[in-house]
């Protein structure tokens, strides 16, 4: 089982393909196996590196607060472990606030930054905690989950995800970066893409009709093609 040691825990990871570096990055409660349609396709061009955050999958998930900052190290060492001097990073929800936060930190480490259900900051309201509740509860059962995330993890993962806030320093962001968001999305509304837009000179803004999920849908394939184009090849 092909695992690391990066920082404080031990982290699971998976290469697929050969090509340019990718680097894809999960969102809240998510392992690498959920995102096997996206990271497989994306493989037939690229190099692609997936693997679980701290907190869930088959990486290790220590009791102790957690960060974004925190998460965008361990993005750091694991790409410093297998000797990937710059990659493009595609970061999906709680995963675009880890690829802004390592894109801040090592900005020349990034050849393109790709931001997917995401945005700088969180707004929380009393729906948006009663859905991730029940998220918590779904993500802890194994018929729901191929590796069920224990519920601590769950929460130590959105505690970081809410707490994280980089609106301020957007602008210091230079690097190519496409925006790719859902239209519905509810738990992070389409004006937080646009704030994100707004904020990263330079940056371009793709919207879907689809929510939160809209690049596991019916809306995969336009979402695939969106990031290849700007990848290249």
């Amino acid at each position: 089982m092909p695992t690391i040691a990066v920082n404080d825990i031990q982290m699971y990871y998976e290469i697929h393909g050969k090509g340019k570096p990718l680097v894809l990055i999960g969102g809240l409660s998510i392992d690498l196996s959920d995102l096997e349609s996206i990271s497989h396709w994306l493989a037939q061009n690229y190099q692609v590196l997936v693997f679980d955050n701290r907190g869930a999958g088959r990486t290790e998930k220590p009791d102790i607060p957690y960060s974004i900052e925190m998460m965008a190290q361990d993005t750091e060492a694991l790409l410093g472990a297998l000797a990937i001097e710059r990659a493009s990073i595609l970061g999906i929800s709680m995963g675009g606030r880890i690829a802004l936060e390592f894109a801040l930190q090592h900005p020349e480490s990034v050849e393109k930054l790709l931001l997917v259900s995401t945005s700088a900051r969180v707004i929380k309201t009393r729906k948006r905690t009663w859905r991730f509740r029940l998220l918590s509860l779904v993500a802890s059962i194994p018929i729901f989950s191929k590796y069920p995330q224990p519920r601590y993890a769950f929460l130590r993962q959105l505690q970081a995800s809410g707490d994280y806030n980089c609106t301020d320093r957007l602008q210091e962001l230079h690097i190519s970066t496409l925006i790719l968001h859902g239209q519905r999305d509810q738990s992070a509304p389409y004006p937080l893409a646009e704030e994100l837009h707004a904020g990263i000179q330079g940056s371009h803004l793709m919207s879907f009709q689809g929510g939160h999920l809209f690049f596991l849908f019916r809306e995969r394939q336009p979402f695939l093609n969106a990031t290849a184009a700007f990848l290249g090849s």
